[in-house]
């Protein structure tokens, strides 16, 4: 009877090893699909519109985990923000980070800082994320970046 339990303990242990290992290949999947058909989409569209601007930009995806949006100053060649998804390793979930960096002019070093991808929005939800609702929050912290930048007394 002993016996029993231990080995039912062990067939379990397995079984939730492989479940975890199956979310984490399912949420790559996902993330991959959301770069794919949200993302790149939506910075293709965006940097459409910024060349009207003498704005360049592009983007990148990195490693599976990662895709990454630059703008570059006006007229030059020197990046100025960066909007960058990452799905974080060993996710079991698409709970995705965004990490910003950005330069206040074309000297500047790049200033980083972390948080999470639109925190409003469920893991669930991001596949049903409209490129236009991207495209609104790119454009909301790239103009926040700027307007402090701008202003900034430092």
């Amino acid at each position: 009877m002993v016996d029993k339990v231990w080995k039912q303990d062990l067939r379990s242990y397995f079984q939730n090893v492989r479940i975890i290992e199956k979310c984490k290949a399912d949420t790559l999947e996902s993330f991959d699909q959301f770069c794919e058909f949200i993302a790149e989409p939506a910075f293709e569209a965006l940097g459409d519109e910024l060349k009207e601007h003498d704005i360049r930009s592009g983007y990148v995806r990195r490693k599976g985990r990662a895709v990454h949006f630059l703008v570059r100053f006006p007229g030059l060649k020197a990046d100025n923000f960066h909007y960058v998804i990452v799905l974080p390793k060993n996710s079991i979930e698409l709970k995705l980070k965004l990490i910003l960096k950005g330069r206040k002019n074309k000297r500047a070093p790049l200033e980083e800082k972390e948080e999470e991808f639109m925190p409003s929005l469920e893991p669930a939800g991001i596949m049903k994320l409209s490129k236009e609702a991207l495209i609104r929050d790119i454009i909301a912290h790239y103009r926040d970046f700027n307007y402090e930048a701008l202003t900034s007394s430092v």
